[in-house]
Parts: C-alpha cells; sequence; structure tokens
C-alpha cells in the first residue's frame, strides 16, 4: 500500500461454521465445520448445504426451530501482510452482527455484543500478528438471553413474538409476526474487513439545506478524522451539479474540518409526481500533499421539508402535513416491512424493482416499519432517485420495551449509528421513535387518559433519548415520537397520526365505513388476502389448496392480541360479506383479493377525498398495510413474496393518480368529486354513463369543470338515482384523454346476479388485449409469475383494452375471468 493511504480487506471467504452441541441440535447436523457465507446467517448456510428443508415451503417453518435454539461458531484463517502491518492503525470493521456474538482474535476476546444494529469498529493492532490470524465470531442464541433478562428485569406486554424480544436489539420480526414466520437467524449478516490507515475519515456531516424562500440552498459540513493530523493535513470538499458542474469548493485544516457553502439557485429535489429528482454530489477527501488518505462521497438532494401541524378549517384539532418546497404533499404511499427474513438474499435490484413498484403506484411515501431493520443503502438510494419519502422508525414495535441503563446505552449507540449513516439522503422525511407502543401502553392503562405514565419506561427513549440524537445529528429532519401518536389517545381522530384497524381488527367494521375512522395522517390501514395463485403453488401441493387447508392456513399468521390465530376467520367473514360460497378454490383466492381490492377503493376515496384544499387540510397522508411481503403468505401486503401486484395494488394506483376522480354511493345518490395533486388548474370534461347489469344504457350527462390545483373539487353530477342494479361509471378526461374512472357497482355483489360478460382475450407476443360485451367487474389477468402493465380492470359494455406482460408467455398459461365470468383463455374468442 502507498504509505499514508488507506486499505480495506474484506474477509469474505474462507469462512466456515459449526454447531456447538446442544439439546436442540438434531442427529443429522455434522458435528464438524461446514463451509459458511459471510455476509450471511446460518440458515442460509444449512439450506444452502440440505441440512434444512426450506422454512417458507409447507409446514418447513416447525422444523427449523432447532436452529434458532443452537449457538453457532464462525471461524476465519486469515493472513496478515506485512503491507498491512505497516500501517499505523488496524483495525477490524464488524458492520453487523446478528446477534448475541463473542468475538475473539487469536484466542483473544475483543467484543461481546448484543445488538444487530450496531457496526463496531475494534483495534486489533495489538493482537495480530504476521501470517496466518484466526478470528472466531460465536453467535449465542437469543431466546435463553431474552428469558434470562426478563427473569432479571420483568415480563413485559407485546403484541406479537415472544415478549422476551423486547429485551433484545435483534430484528423483532424474526420473533414471529402476524404475518410473517419465526426465524431467529444468527450470524455476521453484513460485511466483515479489516481497515489499514493513517488517518481516517470518522464522522461526515454534509447538510444541503434550503432557504424558506427557495432561491438559495447551503452546504454545511462538518468533518472529524480519526487519528492525530498533521499540521499540514487538509479536508478537501467539492459540490458538484447535478449536470456535473462544480458549484462549490473548500479546502479546510484537518484539525477543524467546519465550513458552509453556498448554492445560488438550487436545483430541487421533489416528491414523486411533484417534480424531478436532481441530486447533487458532495465529494470530501482527507489529503496530506497529493495523496488521498480517505475519501466519502454522497448524493444530497436540495430540498425545504416540513411537518405543518396547523388549524384545519371549520373542525377540531390540526393537520399533519408533509410540506416541501412549499408545496402540501398528500402522502399517499405503503408501509414496508424487510423483503425477506433471511436478509443476506435481497439484492440491491429487488429494493429497486420492490421500490419502483411503489412509484409507478402513484406512492410518494414509504413508511420503513419499527419491528424491521433500518434499511440497505440500496434501499434509500432508490427512494432518492425515485421521489418516494420515507417515514422512518425507530426500531422498536408493539411492546413495553425496557429503559434500565445498559439497554438505554445500547439504544443511544444504535440510533447515532443509524442517524448518521442516513441522514444526508433527501428521502428521509421523518424520524418516528415506535410502532405501536404507545397503543400498547394504554392497552395495560401505562398512558392514555387515565394512563399511569411511570409504569411506560420507554419515554425515556421516546421522548427523551431519540429526539435528542435526532436533534443533534439530523435536525433537519422532523421527529415524531411515536407511530400513531400526537392526541388524547393513540385513536384520536383529530391530532397527529392514525391507525386505522377498526377495519379487520377491533370491531370488524365494513370496509366502506373507512370514513369514520379518518385520521389527520392514517399511517396504518389494511385488509387480508391471498398471494396468487402461482405463489401459492410454491408453497403448498396440490392436495393443500384448499381455503382452509393446514398448510394453507399456517401461511395465515394473523391474530388476535392473545397470539390465537384468527386470520382465516376474519378473512372468511369478510368475504361471506360480498360473494356467495366459492365453487372452486381458484375462485375463493379470485373473490377474497377482490374484496381487499374494494377496501383499497373505499379507504382511499374515503382518506384523499379529505385532502381538501390550503387551509383545510383534513387528511394528509394514507399509508397501507403493507407494500410488500417477507414469505409466500396470506397478508395484508398488496405486492406478494414473488413480486406479483395483487388486485388492490391496481385500485391503489388508479386512486392515487395525479389527477383521480373519485365517487361513492350515498343510498341511492352519487357523490363525486376530481382530486388533484397537480400544480395547475386544468380544464377537464366528466361523463357519468349508467347501465343495467345487463349493459342497457340508463342515464348519460356530461359536466365540464375546471379542476383546483392541488386540492380536491366537488362534483355536480345533478340529480342521478342510481337503482340496486345500476352500474355507473364516472370519467374524467382532459384534452379528450381519459384520465380517471371511478366505478360504482350494485353492492354487495351476492345480491346481484351478474350476468356472464362474454369476455375474450387473445395474446400476440407480450401484449394482450381484453374485451367485455357487457358491463365486466375486476378484471383480472393471470399470467402466473408475470406481471401486467394493467390489471384488476372495469369495463364499459363494448370495451377493449390493450396490456403488456413483463416476459414471453404461453398463451394457456394466461387466464382472465370478472365477477360473474368462468376464466378465459387467452385464445378464447368468446364475444367477439
Amino acid at each position: 500500500m502507498t504509505p499514508g493511504t488507506a486499505t480495506s480487506v474484506l474477509l469474505h471467504t474462507g469462512w466456515t461454521v459449526q454447531a456447538v452441541p446442544g439439546p436442540a441440535l438434531p442427529d443429522h447436523v455434522p458435528r464438524g465445520p461446514l463451509p459458511a457465507t459471510v455476509p450471511g446467517t446460518v440458515h442460509l448456510d444449512l439450506l444452502s448445504q440440505g441440512l434444512i428443508p426450506d422454512p417458507y415451503q409447507g409446514l418447513n417453518e416447525l422444523e427449523v426451530q432447532w436452529v434458532g435454539q443452537t449457538a453457532w461458531l464462525y471461524t476465519l484463517d486469515f493472513e496478515v501482510t506485512p503491507d498491512l502491518l505497516a500501517a499505523p492503525r488496524l483495525d477490524l470493521c464488524l458492520d453487523g452482527l446478528d446477534t448475541l456474538c463473542t468475538v475473539t482474535l487469536n484466542g483473544r476476546e475483543l467484543l461481546r455484543s448484543d445488538t444487530m444494529f450496531v457496526p463496531w469498529r475494534l483495534d486489533v493492532r495489538p493482537c495480530v500478528r504476521p501470517g496466518s490470524n484466526t478470528l472466531s465470531l460465536r453467535f449465542d442464541p437469543v431466546l435463553p438471553h431474552g428469558h434470562a433478562l426478563e427473569a432479571e428485569h420483568g415480563r413485559r406486554a407485546v403484541w406479537n413474538g415472544d415478549p422476551s424480544r423486547v429485551y433484545v436489539r435483534k430484528a423483532q420480526y424474526h420473533y414471529g409476526w402476524d404475518w410473517g414466520p419465526t426465524l431467529l437467524t444468527a450470524g455476521p449478516w453484513k460485511d466483515v474487513r479489516l481497515h489499514a490507515y493513517d488517518l481516517r475519515l470518522d464522522d461526515v456531516r454534509t447538510a444541503l439545506t434550503v432557504a424558506d424562500d427557495l432561491k438559495t440552498a447551503t452546504l454545511a459540513v462538518d468533518v472529524s478524522v480519526a487519528g492525530p493530523p498533521a499540521a499540514d493535513d487538509r479536508v478537501e470538499v467539492t459540490l458538484t451539479a447535478p449536470d456535473g458542474r462544480v458549484v462549490g469548493h473548500t479546502v479546510l485544516p484537518a484539525q477543524d474540518a467546519r465550513a458552509t457553502l453556498d448554492v445560488p439557485a438550487p436545483e430541487l429535489w421533489w416528491p414523486r409526481g411533484y417534480g424531478a429528482q436532481p441530486l447533487y454530489r458532495a465529494a470530501v477527501r482527507l489529503r496530506r500533499g497529493d495523496t488521498v488518505l480517505d475519501s466519502v462521497e454522497r448524493r444530497l438532494g436540495a430540498r425545504h421539508l416540513r411537518l405543518a401541524q396547523e388549524p384545519v378549517a371549520g373542525e377540531p384539532g390540526t393537520s399533519f402535513t408533509f410540506v416541501v418546497n412549499g408545496v402540501p404533499v398528500f402522502a399517499g404511499g405503503a408501509n414496508w416491512i424487510p423483503e425477506d427474513l433471511l436478509l443476506n438474499r435481497v439484492t440491491p435490484d429487488q429494493y429497486r424493482d420492490r421500490l419502483q413498484q411503489a412509484a409507478d403506484g402513484h406512492m410518494v411515501m414509504i413508511r420503513v416499519w419499527g419491528g424491521g431493520i433500518y434499511e440497505h443503502d440500496a434501499f434509500y438510494d432508490a427512494c432518492d432517485e425515485l421521489g418516494l419519502l420515507v417515514w422512518q422508525d425507530f426500531l422498536f414495535a408493539c411492546g413495553m420495551y425496557p429503559a434500565h441503563p445498559a439497554f438505554l446505552d445500547s439504544v443511544r449507540h444504535e440510533a447515532r449509528a443509524a442517524v448518521t449513516r442516513l441522514r444526508h439522503h433527501p428521502c428521509m422525511a421523518l424520524w418516528c421513535g415506535n410502532n405501536e407502543d404507545y397503543q400498547i401502553a394504554e392497552s395495560v392503562g401505562a398512558s392514555g387518559p387515565g394512563g399511569d405514565p411511570s409504569t411506560f419506561d420507554a419515554l425515556a427513549i421516546y421522548e427523551h433519548l431519540l429526539p435528542q440524537v435526532v436533534q443533534a445529528l439530523n435536525p433537519e429532519v422532523p421527529y415524531w415520537p411515536g407511530s400513531p401518536s400526537g392526541g388524547g389517545s393513540s385513536h384520536d381522530q383529530t391530532v397527529g397520526d392514525r391507525h386505522t384497524w377498526e377495519v379487520w381488527h377491533g370491531v370488524m367494521a365494513p370496509h366502506r365505513d373507512y370514513g369514520r375512522y379518518e385520521g389527520r395522517f392514517v399511517s396504518e390501514f389494511g385488509l387480508q388476502s391471498p398471494s396468487s395463485l402461482h405463489n401459492i403453488g410454491s408453497y403448498t401441493r396440490p392436495e393443500d389448496r384448499r381455503p382452509h387447508s393446514r398448510v394453507f392456513e399456517h401461511h395465515n399468521k394473523a391474530s388476535d392480541p392473545r397470539g390465537r390465530p384468527d386470520g382465516p376467520r376474519r378473512l372468511a367473514v369478510y368475504l361471506s360479506d360480498a360473494f356467495q360460497p366459492a365453487t372452486s378454490f381458484e375462485e375463493y383466492v379470485y373473490h377474497s383479493r377482490l374484496v381487499q381490492a374494494d377496501a383499497m377503493v373505499s379507504a382511499y376515496r374515503a382518506y384523499r377525498g379529505r385532502w381538501g384544499q390550503d387551509g383545510a387540510r383534513a387528511v394528509s397522508g394514507a399509508l397501507v398495510w403493507q407494500l410488500n411481503d417477507c414469505w409466500p403468505v396470506t397478508s395484508w401486503a398488496i405486492i406478494d413474496s414473488s413480486g406479483v401486484p395483487k388486485p388492490a395494488y391496481y385500485s391503489i394506483q388508479r386512486e392515487l393518480a395525479p389527477l383521480a376522480v373519485q365517487a361513492v354511493r350515498s343510498g341511492d345518490a352519487l357523490r363525486a368529486w376530481v382530486v388533484s395533486s397537480e400544480q395547475q388548474a386544468q380544464a377537464a370534461e366528466v361523463r357519468l354513463d349508467v347501465y343495467t347489469l345487463g349493459g342497457e344504457p340508463v342515464h348519460s350527462r356530461r359536466v365540464e369543470l375546471e379542476v383546483a390545483a392541488n386540492a380536491v373539487t366537488p362534483l355536480d353530477v345533478g340529480d342521478v338515482t342510481l337503482h340496486a342494479g345500476h352500474v355507473a361509471f364516472v370519467r374524467v378526461f382532459v384534452a379528450a384523454q381519459e384520465r380517471s374512472r371511478a366505478v360504482l357497482w350494485p353492492e354487495p355483489v351476492k345480491h346481484h346476479d351478474h350476468p356472464e360478460p362474454a369476455l375474450w382475450a387473445r395474446l400476440q407476443g407480450r401484449h394482450l388485449s381484453v374485451g367485455t360485451t357487457l358491463p365486466a367487474r375486476g378484471v383480472w389477468i393471470d399470467a402466473g409469475d408475470r406481471r401486467v402493465s394493467d390489471n384488476h380492470l372495469d369495463l364499459l359494455p363494448g370495451e377493449h383494452v390493450s396490456v403488456i406482460l413483463s416476459g414471453d408467455t404461453d398463451p394457456a398459461d394466461v387466464r382472465v375471468r370478472a365477477v360473474g365470468s368462468r376464466p378465459v383463455g387467452a385464445g378464447d374468442q368468446r364475444g367477439r
């Protein structure tokens, strides 16, 4: 290595792992070392070597629980070269250890870590030697450790998983959740490396802030250096505009590297659908003469963001509105859970793919839920590029967490690491203290009206420690203590954010009642459905493909607060409210998914329809629970674990369109409005067409209107009576192009005789044409694992559409159906 320059050596090859003998270890598992993949976890190694079955198939989850009850020893023999030893400093960097790990180098214990979320940097110069060295990482099972802490400090209330999880800083969903299995992973899940250096950049803050008038921006740079710098060591900072022009440059003494750079006329970064996402590039280099000792490069966005909590005209309480570059944003979007329990299988391309789906669905915000992980850099990079605002929970979920000194110290270390890593991303819109911990505190009398806060230890975390960390390290991003929180209780509809679970959980209200349970910002709501038939086929045998088979129900983890399974029962209630009993498993899956899609229409119309206008933002966001799945399962997700969207995805995509017409039935009357997120008012035409289910025209009307910018515009269609068997199509046109449609069908489906709509479908290459003779509801194109450019369609009598499949497909593998229709093949010409 060149004198003075830093060298980083990845320690990723040559590892072995072996089980430490214990009572849970099965006889078939070798007692000796096995090849190991680093970064990784032991489940992946056992799976790749055929020592455990795929835990996502059938009932195999139950067969692999011994893995998480066993201690595992990772070992690596590696060489230390003279060049590495010649460096003044040599560190072992362990970027992520899952979770209880004892680190030993050449027989010397260096660390005992009890957290999955903190990167470690250890000075190993005193214990390395020239040539061969041995590094050992022993991972002990988390359950005995958690139970010991529980015995010492007391058992605490939780929803989901073993109660001892609240004492352990491990991804909480690994303990099992109401949408995921229990897999207690262990291993070095992030990079392991040696870092040899003279000096290095220790902490680099690059905060690009925009003035209130949006005309100027300032880059604040604050750099600390590890290792005593020489008098002539320098830090060079260069800011490059999105088009490659250098717009700022300074050279600072390494001993006190702080400066601000002015950026006139900044190119603003906008949320998806509101403008472009130009990214500046900040390069920070630590120099000694002509030698670069260390460097950091970051992409930055120039954006002005605030969380407005202001009066709502004519209503109690305050708004909860994200305002970006002076523009109020209706934050339609989704909640994010980790993409897998075996996290090392998730690639940057997979992150990008899933987030691109969110962006294509007209989503503006993604909430990273507090029971998972601080996601991979690739997640936040993609959000920066796609214009997706990120609501980031700290990692506390559905539990009464402790606050004894050792726990607080660990949380402080974790929070500082997370905020420092993520604070430069323009996508970051909110730091939030926890998920539903105020709710569970209310349930045990420790919070809310009449609660005893002296028994709510974790207030020290959510209302003191975390906001202090955010204020010190990332004051540009607002902090919120918990989701939901803000009002007199977590169910307050007039202040803060709210989780609306009266539909599905709670009183199991009909989904058309979503509007009764609104909040100023609805950060969770949802309704379950099965995954695609293709996805179901990945974990079942043919004999398992029944609505209530053991395997199919095992892949529905929904439960009541006491942990008793209740997902299939609740799903059956919502299904029976809408449909006659299904005559086949395929029809059961189709009906269940249609109910979820209808529920999402109800929710987004209720919430986005209350976006209002400036000074009257009654509801400012709606985040569906949930965007994605971590394994093949019946859940609230709108995209299944194979990446195939459900019908609900397309419903949400339409309701969140930049210009969307929305309509609801009110008895026999029709009420409608147009909601826009576009920044210019525009002339539009609304067309209302009413038919019988048999396709006979009943009523037609055309209405001209001016659609207000970034607001809801009421729509007067006159006195229209919708009789029980009528279907109303409401469409909005701009410059003679249809921009949106809302369709009101007779409800419930089970009380109306939907005639066979005479669907037809024809596939040519990847282009599929689909048409109908009669009004067709919920036209679903099933193409296996292929995605469809548009789906879950409501078609006018005689209408046909063309869509594109994501890959070549045999026409025999494409099936199309609608309410009242049997499945139609892609070569079927009926109705033409």
